[in-house]
């Protein structure tokens, strides 16, 4: 079954290149085992890693055990919705490709929070 991004079409692929989402495919699918809703497509910035390791999930620091290289800035890759809410209220917010952005996230986030830190 195909899901539909944020805008309504087909889920784009977020990126191969850090293969991204919850099942390393690309793609900010949503899955019944994925209990983080890892479904924004964001390009994280230096500001957004730094915050997100302050806060427990350091996703810039490599982790071979884990075929895990970190990410960098420019980096796109599934963040867990509420993790992007909670970087977004502290004016932290790294922006997203609205187009492989699952609509799923919108349970937790609302549409114009999204398309104003849309990359442009």
């Amino acid at each position: 079954m195909i899901q539909k991004n944020v805008k309504g079409t087909n889920l784009q692929v977020c990126s191969l290149n850090p293969k991204t989402g919850f099942l390393r495919n690309g793609i900010c699918e949503q899955c019944d085992s994925d209990q983080g809703n890892h479904t924004v497509c964001a390009e994280v910035s230096d500001e957004f890693l730094i915050f997100s390791k302050a806060l427990g999930n350091d996703l810039s620091t490599p982790r071979p055990e884990f075929q895990f290289a970190g990410l960098k800035p420019g980096d796109r890759w599934c963040l867990c919705a509420s993790r992007w809410l909670e970087a977004a209220e502290a004016g932290m917010a790294p922006p997203v490709i609205l187009e492989a952005t699952n609509e799923k996230c919108l349970e937790l986030i609302d549409i114009a929070d999204l398309e104003y830190h849309s990359l442009r």
